[in-house]
Parts: C-alpha cells; structure tokens; sequence
C-alpha cells in the first residue's frame, strides 16, 4: 500500500477561505492545487481531474469570481479529494475513540484533518471558543490541535502526525530515505511558509475578518452571546495579527505571496500526483 504527502489536502483546505467582498477569487493555478485529485483503477494509471468543467470557465474568463461561499467549500473539496486518496490501514488497528479539539480555520488544524481523512480515521470535532477556551480547560495545553486518541492526548500538528503514524503504520518498510526526506521537506514547508501567507489572505481586511468569524462561530456550540463576543472579539485579534505577519515576514502583497507558494508547490509536482514518503504494508 502507498502512502503519500497530504500536503495537497492542506491546501484544498485551506486556500478555499481566500474571498474577496464575499467571493472567492481563486487564481486559475490555485484552483488547480486546491481541486486537483486523481484516481487510479486497476486496468488504468490514467488521471481523472474532476474539475476540469470549473477550471476551464476560469480559463474563459479569467477576471471571474466564483461565488464558493467563505470556508465551506473546504469542506467539499476536501471530501471529493479524500475520495480519490483514502488508503485505510487493516481495521485492527484502527483507533476507537478520536477527538478532535480545533479552530475550524486553523490551518494547523485542518493539517491533522487532512491525515485522518486520507486514511479514513473515524473522528469527532470539537470547536473551542477561541477566547475562553473552555473546551479544553481539561487540558494543560491551551493551544490546538489537540487530538485525543484512545484516551492519549497528542498536540502539536507534526507531533501529532509522526505519533499517530507510529500507531497506525507499525508494519510499514520505507522504500526510499530520499522520499521520506521530501516528505519531512514539504511538511516544514507548510508549517514555516505556507501558514504564514494565510492568515493575511483570510483576515486582509476587517470586513473579511468579521465574515470569516460569522463561519466559524456557526461551526461551534457557541451561546449567543459568546458568538458575538468571538466574532467580534476574534477578529479584530487576526486582524492585528495578520498584519503583524505581514511585517515580521516581508509581505507586501498578501496575493500574491499566495499565488506564489501555490506556483511553488504545483512545481515541485512536475507532474505527479504526491509529494512525499512511498510505503507499504508488510
């Protein structure tokens, strides 16, 4: 069995939430990341690009804005893409009982999310009010992810991945360090670039913060005046922050820092469909 880089379903989760005045205005090249997915079948290595009809209306109009709605899109791209990519270890010794306690725009979160979706890991969700934090207040660690695995809690999105791996690929043999090198390579690269260049395209301006609020206070069981309190509280916090990112690393133009790092993955491909370790049950 195949296991591959997940990096791909990072960023159809995440780049969906970049929106302009209510749309979203996703480059022709950033689509391609976000939606590309490919099947394989047993009498064919042929790919099937699910998207094609979409792409193409961008490639006829290239000034188009797609009304995908905020972050809900991730939702569906990150379904339709874990179709063509689930590659579930033997049910034995799949984990039970698995607890998710995240922000729904975290990227960090959504990191966890897309490996547990790629191999069909069985999951609840938990949505922490960002200000009390009061479902985590179980916790010494007040940050997310937390994933909570058979009673284990596990935090830090790589940490997590590397032990949730152990757990679930006890019999793997590598067949090759440099692939698994490239994995580790394009995994720092998400969390020390790509991170870094979201939240100034999710939190751009203030009417955008609000609007991305209004979606992830919708997602949370959050009472009615707690969802005041975050939305308006929370982002106008990611407002701020987003611009503080912006300065510490040098973005001028938070679009196209984006259309970059999306370019720089795309290239990376070459063609391929992953980027990343190649394994096999034993």
């Amino acid at each position: 069995m195949r296991r591959a880089s997940f990096t791909s379903s990072i960023l159809s989760r995440t780049l969906s939430t970049v929106h302009d005045g209510g749309t979203v205005n996703l480059h022709p090249r950033l689509l391609r990341v976000a939606l590309f997915s490919s099947s394989r079948t047993d009498n064919s290595n042929s790919r099937r690009h699910w998207f094609s009809p979409l792409l193409n209306s961008f490639s006829k109009s290239s000034g188009q804005a797609v009304s995908l709605g905020l972050v809900g899109v991730v939702a569906s791209v990150a379904t339709a893409a874990s179709v063509y990519a689930k590659e579930p270890p033997p049910a034995e010794i799949i984990p039970k009982d698995v607890v998710l306690y995240q922000y729904e725009a975290c990227p960090f979160c959504n990191k966890v999310k897309a490996f547990l979706d790629y191999y069909d890991i069985p999951y609840k969700v938990v949505e922490v009010n960002p200000i009390s934090k009061k479902e985590i207040k179980w916790s010494d660690y007040k940050k997310v992810p937390i994933l909570m695995v058979d009673g284990q809690q596990l935090v830090d999105s790589s940490a997590i991945i590397d032990q949730l791996s152990e757990k679930i690929l006890p019999g793997k043999a590598i067949i090759s360090v440099a692939d698994e090198d490239e994995e580790t390579k394009w995994r720092r690269w998400v969390d020390n670039h790509l991170v870094h260049v979201l939240s100034p395209n999710i939190y751009r301006n203030t009417s955008e913060a609000l609007e991305s609020f209004d979606y992830i206070t919708s997602n949370g069981n959050f009472s009615f005046t707690e969802k005041i309190t975050v939305k308006y509280a929370g982002a106008a916090a990611m407002y701020f922050v987003s611009k503080n990112l912006k300065k510490k690393y040098n973005i001028t133009d938070e679009r196209a820092a984006l259309y970059e790092a999306t370019e720089t993955w795309v290239d990376a491909l070459n063609g391929r469909n992953f980027l990343g370790m190649i394994s096999k049950w034993i």
